[in-house]
């Protein structure tokens, strides 16, 4: 490959670029307090302050999980972060809602309160995928329910506002974080507004807070006023027009932009080019008519976007800003909200990104580009924090069930590459992979054996967001500071990717090599097409690093659902499940591939779904748990769930709906029954589908059937159909909650696709984990094989 002279080729994406950026090394911070000790662990009464002779905090968090001083929790990380800058940091952790009096027990912080439902958002720790409340809080000592309100950001907000009318409030975490524009909320099945005007908040801090939050709490003490505080990259804010010296742009000009020579276009998102990487003129279509009514004052719009080049020199798009419809337009109209998603999924690069304005009544939310993301240095700064690694005492050894699952393992990057539609990962940390170093990494390994009570030697994970995107990242420094892809995987992995495993394949074998060490486990997800081009990382992670099963993710297997999804089609599952195979026979081990599953995901008809019961039968599957498709706030995926239309592809005023989607709980009940063909209680329901897709065959006892005849000796009338992953009996004895191959061998269960994917580092108990940030801490397809059926 020949560079071009403009072009700069790196193989190291560790961010450096300080200076060209204009932002700051958070390790240059002058301390607050010159001569502050971090605390043994951040105060949750007034006795433990006056312990440390505090007459009040400096920062108070609020948050909406157990305090648990450990660099897998987002309290934890943003509380020790801001410490480490001689303030002191307080910590109000799961406060009575009802009354303002919890707000008010450590006093009167001097600079701001920060909020944050906590390490997962408050609904989905509420409620299942079927909108059913659940019974459980693993964020919670003893794991109890109810701890935390719905929508917690919000409510808790507006308490700390009863209490304190005055103090600035500062809201992040995952929660704030996917809500910070218009937002399709599925509880309600309504589109909500921007949790900042409803939550009265000063600064919304989105995606990792580290750098962001160093430069807000700064200026607050610096005697900056809070509404002084409108500029700063990963923020939102209220305003009632545009910020001095920056332009806008309508939303409907960059929906069809220019192209770039001699690359194909990256802001073209999955449309076919040709003519040398030229935009096809029939991929963009035409504007969506917009009002020129809602252009905030003292801006101008430009027109005529899609006409020009976009220059080297224009790549930071500085000051500039997109016009979004407003959230009453989005609200009346799914066209314009499928809209705004596509043209919000296009705007997280940091390196291009423009600040997105949307109107909410008579004011606006400024919502400001991305920040930059950490050096490896910084990321080590964070982590090299004096965490405790356990609960606060005041849990008086409590167990709390996250805590205890990842207790034992070790974050080793943030952010993913991989775009899923239906995964806020993206949205959320961004798809630029953070590393730590090496030494980082194997000096928390020794904190583990050193403070962690109970270890024995086994460590339950060396992962993120992904397993296998350690250290790896875009090769081409002008494509990546334009690129604006949703996916650096799909349709196929791009060919400025770095896929060279070694360096983590190295980290493994150092890791192994220390002394207090027995075992190493692997158990955020593997990202099976990128591992694809080494197989000596397969090698590596078969022979020493599965512990008896390894999880994947295919999600499903019908090409128009991947499609939908932007994951790889089932050539790749086999390709993997091959080395996989092959290396643990090398290795004299039986091992076994647990597959997760998704249903109900837009795009998955019910012939999708009997598709995907038929690959299951054919491959000795029985998948005892489905995990139902669950839309969460910003995704791709959430926004076709709502509206019908892929923000993954051009929307015209033409444009019609064509995904289909799964509704209501008879439908989506349906599909989930379906992956679960063999369980007698679900019979019934499987036998409907298959006689109302006119696919008898697959009706019988043979060894290709997915359900006997009706037998009324068998199947009474006192079933309950749709009963899966109830964690009852199955009706054969066999408690639900595993998977079992025709042979009897466990395969263990499948819980694939919530709405956000395992963010390894949030200290997530289920697929439903969704990082660190803020206050807080993812038409037809080329060579798959064919559906088994049609």
């Amino acid at each position: 490959m020949t560079a071009a002279k403009d072009e700069e080729y790196i193989t190291d994406n560790d961010f450096k670029d300080f200076e060209k950026y204009h932002c700051k090394d958070i390790r240059t911070y002058p301390k607050y307090r010159k001569n502050h000790v971090p605390a043994p662990f951040l105060p949750m009464s007034r006795k433990e302050m006056d312990k440390l002779g505090w007459d009040s905090c400096d920062i108070i968090i609020v948050t909406g999980d157990a305090y648990i001083d450990h660099p897998s929790f987002c309290t934890s990380i943003v509380g020790r972060y801001l410490e480490s800058f001689g303030f002191r940091v307080g910590v109000i952790s799961q406060p009575d809602w009802h009354s303002k009096d919890a707000f008010m027990t450590l006093g009167r912080p001097n600079l701001f309160f920060g909020v944050n439902a906590g390490n997962m958002d408050s609904m989905i720790n509420h409620y299942t995928a079927d909108r059913k409340i659940r019974s459980d809080d693993a964020y919670t000592p003893g794991n109890v329910a109810g701890r935390r309100p719905d929508r917690a950001v919000t409510v808790y907000t507006q308490r700390v506002r009863e209490a304190y009318k005055d103090i600035p409030v500062i809201i992040g975490g995952i929660e704030a974080s996917l809500r910070r524009l218009a937002h399709y909320d599925y509880w309600s099945d309504t589109v909500k507004n921007s949790v900042l005007p409803d939550s009265k908040a000063d600064i919304l801090v989105f995606g990792n807070g580290e750098r962001p939050l160093a430069e807000i709490a700064m200026r607050l003490a610096a005697g900056e006023s809070v509404r002084e505080i409108r500029d700063v990259r990963g923020t939102a804010v209220m305003v009632k027009k545009a910020l001095p010296e920056w332009v806008g742009i309508d939303s409907t000009t960059v929906d069809t932009p220019g192209f770039i020579e001699p690359e194909p276009n990256p802001y073209c998102v999955m449309c076919h080019t040709d003519d040398g990487g030229k935009e096809n003129p029939s991929a963009g279509g035409e504007a969506i008519p917009f009002t020129a009514e809602d252009v905030p004052q003292n801006s101008s719009q430009v027109t005529g976007a899609s006409d020009r080049k976009i220059s080297l020199e224009k790549k930071l798009h500085d000051r500039e800003y997109i016009l979004l419809p407003s959230v009453q337009d989005v609200k009346q109209d799914r066209r314009l909200y499928a809209h705004v998603r596509r043209i919000f999924i296009r705007e997280c690069n940091p390196e291009c990104a423009r600040a997105l304005v949307q109107k909410h009544g008579e004011r606006y939310v400024w919502v400001n580009p991305p920040t930059f993301p950490l050096s490896s240095a910084e990321l080590d700064y964070v982590y090299a924090l004096p965490f405790r690694r356990v609960p606060h005492p005041a849990y008086k050894g409590q167990e709390i069930p996250a805590f205890e699952m990842i207790k034992n393992s070790v974050s080793i990057m943030r952010g993913c590459f991989g775009g899923c539609s239906f995964c806020s990962i993206v949205a959320h940390e961004g798809k630029r992979i953070q590393s730590r170093s090496e030494k980082s990494i194997l000096k928390e390994l020794k904190e583990i054996s050193e403070k962690t009570p109970g270890f024995t030697g086994v460590i339950s994970d060396l992962g993120g967001p992904s397993a296998n995107m350690y250290g790896l990242g875009c090769t081409n420094a002008r494509m990546r500071s334009l690129c604006r892809k949703p996916s650096c995987l799909y349709p196929t992995p791009c060919r400025f990717l770095n896929k060279d495993h070694g360096r983590l394949i190295q980290l493994y074998r150092d890791a192994r090599a220390l002394p207090f060490i027995k075992k190493i486990l692997i158990a955020s997800g593997v990202r099976i097409d990128l591992a694809l081009f080494d197989e000596n990382y397969i090698r590596e992670l078969v022979t020493y690093h599965v512990g008896g099963h390894l999880k994947i993710a295919p999600e499903h297997m019908a090409p128009e659902v991947l499609e939908l999804m932007l994951k790889p089609d089932e050539k790749i599952y086999y390709d993997f499940k091959k080395l996989f195979d092959r290396y643990s026979s090398e290795a004299g081990k039986k091992q076994y591939i647990i597959p997760y599953f998704m249903s109900s995901h837009p795009g998955s008809t019910v012939a999708s779904m009997i598709n995907l019961a038929v690959w299951l039968k054919r491959n000795d599957f029985q998948v005892d748990q489905v995990q139902n498709f669950y839309p969460t706030p910003m995704s791709g995926a959430s926004a076709m769930y709502y509206t019908g239309f892929n923000p993954y592809r051009p929307i015209t005023r033409e444009t019609e709906p064509d995904v289909f989607v799964a509704k209501g709980d008879v439908a989506r009940r349906r599909q989930k029954a379906i992956l679960r063909y063999h369980d007698p209680d679900n019979y019934e329901t499987v036998r409907e589908a298959l006689i109302e897709l006119n696919m008898p065959q697959f009706i019988g006892r043979g060894a290709g059937a997915l359900v006997p005849p009706y037998d009324p000796l068998t199947e009474g009338r006192g079933k309950v159909r749709g009963r899966s992953g109830s964690g009852k009996p199955d009706g054969r004895g066999k408690p639900a909650g595993n998977s079992f191959g025709r042979d009897g061998r466990r395969f263990g269960s499948s819980q694939g696709g919530s709405g956000v994917k395992h963010g390894k580092g949030s200290g997530q108990p289920d697929r439903h984990s969704q990082g660190n940030g803020g206050f807080g801490k993812n038409n037809g397809r080329k060579n798959g094989k064919k559906s088994p059926v049609k």
